[in-house]
């Protein structure tokens, strides 16, 4: 029988020479995840990294928890066949990349069909996909602050080396640096966005409230009864009597003195 492997994450990051070879491969992805502009760009690119640059990987994909906090998702992927995997371990409640994920190992099973550790995922995803052999990573900065799984997946039985797993702790290390750095710079452009949508509704309901002599709350009703009416948003309302110093309503909205 074949026999699996889980290994804790502060055991795998064992001291090695790495190869001229790979550490070209290291300082191509540096880069090339630093020029991503967007998050989604980001789990893209380190996914396809991933699928070609770690020994025996066929596909890769990228495990977070959902925004409800008590589920998951798979929020990149280069095929099909990972998103099929992963619902299974979803729905099952176990896997390689659920256990990477929450307790922070890098697990690796040579045979997922007959491995006992997860019997409700493997050999469930066995039959509806073929997959054989999986290699998950968490993906973190701080042990206490986890971002999710990189995972790693191939037809064949023993697909991963332990060369591949040591490859894999140094991917998945910069990939883990990425994705924050991606993450701050989004919340940081979702924030400025936000400031200056505040800033333009503010504006708006100071020219209503000095052309019809209205409260504030009376100008701001009036912005939403436009956005409900044309069906828009309320910012581009907004935007368009910042603009144009006028606001368009039907004869019953229009705001009274």
């Amino acid at each position: 029988m074949i026999s699996p492997r889980e290994v804790p994450y502060e055991r795998s990051s064992r001291q090695y020479l790495m190869p001229r070879w790979w550490a070209d491969q290291v300082a191509i992805l540096a880069r090339e995840l630093a020029s991503q502009p967007d998050l989604p760009t980001t789990l893209d690119a380190i996914v396809k990294h991933a699928s070609m640059s770690i020994d025996g990987a066929e596909f890769a994909a990228i495990t977070v928890k959902a925004a409800n906090g008590s589920s998951y998702r798979t929020v990149a992927s280069t095929d099909q066949l990972p998103i099929q995997v992963d619902r299974v371990q979803y729905q099952a409640g176990q896997g390689p990349c659920l256990t990477a994920f929450e307790q922070a190992l890098t697990c690796r099973s040579d045979n997922v069909a007959i491995d006992g550790r997860w019997p409700r995922f493997g050999p469930a995803a066995h039959e509806l996909t073929g997959v054989v052999s999986m290699l998950s990573h968490p993906l973190f900065l701080e042990e206490d602050d986890s971002l999710g799984a990189l995972n790693l997946y191939a037809m064949r039985p023993a697909a991963f080396s332990e060369d591949s797993m040591t490859a894999l702790t140094v991917l998945a290390t910069h990939s883990a640096i990425a994705m924050a750095r991606a993450a701050a710079q989004e919340q940081s452009q979702h924030l400025q966005a936000a400031l200056n949508s505040n800033r333009t509704i503010g504006v708006a309901i100071g020219i209503l409230m000095n052309q019809h002599l209205i409260t504030q709350g009376q100008a701001f009703d009036a912005l939403r009864l436009a956005s409900q009416h044309s069906h828009r948003k309320l910012i581009d309302i907004a935007t368009d009597v910042v603009e144009t110093g006028e606001l368009n309503l039907p004869s019953r909205a229009a705001p009274t003195r």
